[in-house]
């Protein structure tokens, strides 16, 4: 993917690991459009960025996306980047079923079943592009899952197994899919408490790194930071039993 001169699609860019790529991928100049579902905080977002668009969208409802990804194209026509990063994540208590499976239902709807959804109502407009790029947003915890918030792990690693589908389908096409996997990144996912962790990575170092991986354009599938390659890489290594119980000693304190 090169840096610049694309139309972008970022959703759930108005917080968080979205904003931090929307204000970076638009330095780079490119035009990006942001979405989400709190518009006031999109609506701020790009009034302080000259060029930049907003659009509603409901990830968990799949007559908004349909509807979005109309307005989008009729709006945009020359979109070939869309990043799948909106996403929540929340706690869960299995032993209270079913008090939390709005819990689940809300988590998969948002994180796995919408980027399913809005990728595949663009995919046919991107097809028709020159050049085109899917990125998906998961997450260290595809790999090593965190006890505290089961669903959200789960649907990350169904995002990382659907993204190596979709690549492989995509593989003699010229649209192309980035993975980004982040660690423990210093925003508000889970609250102010997140923003200010000190066992989180700093947003900005999280941010420039990933924009150094894919500056070099290299064909590398996924971005991978040095502070999630424990996680990415544990089965790999055969660390897995160890960095799961590291991972969910930290998280349990």
């Amino acid at each position: 993917m090169k840096l610049t001169g694309n139309t972008i699609l970022i959703t759930g860019g108005g917080s968080g690991i979205g904003k931090a790529l929307a204000k970076a991928f638009y330095a780079q100049g490119n035009k990006i459009i942001i979405a989400g579902r709190q518009v006031d905080k999109l609506k701020d977002m790009a009034a302080a960025f000259p060029g930049m668009a907003y659009l509603s969208i409901d990830m968990t409802s799949l007559e908004s996306i349909t509807a979005f990804s109309k307005q989008l194209i009729a709006e945009h026509p020359d979109l070939n980047v869309i990043i799948n990063n909106a996403g929540i994540m929340v706690p869960e208590q299995l032993l209270t079923a079913p008090a939390h499976l709005e819990i689940v239902q809300r988590t998969i709807l948002t994180n796995f079943l919408g980027p399913i959804w809005l990728t595949s109502s663009l995919l046919p407009h991107l097809m028709q592009q020159h050049a085109s790029t899917i990125v998906m947003v998961s997450s260290g915890l595809a790999f090593v899952p965190l006890v505290h918030t089961p669903t959200y792990s789960a649907t990350k690693a169904a995002l990382h197994s659907y993204s190596l589908s979709l690549r492989e389908q995509l593989k003699r096409s010229s649209t192309e899919v980035i993975e980004i996997i982040p660690p423990y990144v210093q925003t508000e996912l889970m609250g102010i408490q997140q923003a200010n962790d000190p066992h989180a990575m700093p947003l900005e170092d999280f941010i420039d790194e990933v924009m150094l991986l894919m500056g070099k354009n290299d064909g590398t599938a996924e971005i991978v930071v040095e502070r999630c390659k424990p996680l990415r890489y544990a089965a790999d290594t055969h660390t897995f039993d160890q960095t799961f119980t590291a991972l969910n000693q930290q998280h349990s304190t």
